[in-house]
């Protein structure tokens, strides 16, 4: 039975993966599993050489060179260790992969647009793990600057497991644990492998069925069916949809997860079935939560967030969101979709705000 072609992300990585990429993590893995029982002290820059041959194989010197360059042009701007001069640099870097010229350019590159796709992914989630390396620059003391050279800037930029697609980890998190060195079990390794490989594989199962049964992108993709459905029927549709990026989250971030684990470092947790939340903030916390922990971090908690006045907190807020809607490519419907979810969040922050005064409470 042929699959709905209409997903191009599943579709996308499937086929990306298939080819090359989970070769590529494989061999990650054989590099790290030789490393952590032959020379632990080196384990962090064996993996960055084999990231930055990984990178140079997939993506060719000119793809390479364009994620180095980024990598040292955020460097470079975080010496003057101003927590806004290197936002300002990362919004410029993102900006330049949007400018018409620049993507003609990146296009010749390449024979078909899927590798020009790769490069666009690809550098898209290093601009944040450079703005996370920057910013943690920028506010350690100067003794601590030896733990956050730029030769540790490039293991974590080209560190291959969450090199296309993420999930996100801070470098704060990315260096303590891969600076801890534990005792190393191939019995107890290769369990977490097993198992876990078992695990992807039946969210994969699942995720084929969904796409080769359920056509539910196809049916998005015409108006006729929509508009002759009930709003039941409507909603069941919505809600398979969700369930549908739900399971494709739990194997394209469950891939990267359990090399994490085998590398000794803690990925971040899986997203949460979308059945079991009820809420926009619930949602935010705890599908992606890689990306939950950058905004807060990098954004929300330095804007002032929930310590600030009402004013400050609706203005973290939506710099937020804001960020969230341009990072994912700043066309008009994402707008939208900001401005949705940040509005989801301020009235459910806002009426629990009105439920916790005692006044209201007596009166429930």
């Amino acid at each position: 039975m042929p699959q709905d072609p209409m997903d191009f992300e599943w579709s996308y990585w499937v086929e990306w993966g298939r080819e090359r990429i989970l070769w590529l993590l494989a061999g990650h893995l054989l590099v790290s599993q030789l490393s952590r029982l032959l020379v632990e002290k080196y384990k962090p820059w064996c993996l960055m050489v084999y990231g930055m041959a990984a990178c140079w194989l997939l993506l060719g010197i000119k793809g390479f060179a364009v994620i180095l360059l980024h990598a040292a042009i955020s460097f470079a701007v975080a010496q003057f260790q101003l927590s806004l001069l290197t936002w300002l640099c990362s919004l410029i870097l993102l900006a330049t992969l949007r400018i018409p010229a620049v993507e003609e350019t990146k296009r010749r590159w390449y024979d078909t647009e899927n590798e020009y796709y790769l490069l666009l992914f690809t550098v898209s989630v290093r601009c944040l793990f450079c703005t996370s390396f920057s910013l943690e620059y920028c506010w350690h003391a100067p003794t601590h600057k030896s733990s956050h050279s730029f030769p540790w800037m490039l293991a974590y930029v080209f560190y291959y497991p969450t090199f296309h697609n993420g999930p996100l980890v801070n470098f704060d998190e990315f260096s303590k644990q891969m600076r801890r060195q534990e005792a190393f079990s191939v019995k107890t390794n290769l369990s977490i492998l097993i198992v876990g490989i078992i695990r992807i594989f039946f969210w994969w199962c699942l995720a084929e069925l969904m796409i080769h049964l359920m056509y539910i992108h196809a049916l998005y993709s015409s108006a006729l069916p929509l508009e002759s459905a009930s709003y039941w029927a409507l909603g069941g549709l919505a809600l398979a949809q969700v369930l549908f990026f739900y399971v494709k989250y739990l194997v394209l971030y469950g891939v990267p997860g359990l090399l994490l684990q085998m590398d000794g470092l803690k990925p971040p947790p899986l997203p949460c079935c979308v059945s079991l939340m009820h809420s926009f903030t619930k949602m935010w916390r705890s599908f992606d939560v890689g990306l939950h922990r950058f905004l807060v971090r990098y954004i929300y908690v330095p804007m002032g967030g929930s310590q600030s006045s009402l004013l400050g907190t609706l203005l973290s807020t939506a710099l937020t969101f804001a960020f969230v809607s341009y990072w994912h490519g700043g066309e008009s419907y994402l707008w939208y979709w900001g401005a949705l979810n940040w509005l989801g969040v301020i009235v459910e922050n806002g009426t629990k705000r009105i439920l916790s005064i005692s006044l209201i409470q007596d009166l429930i």
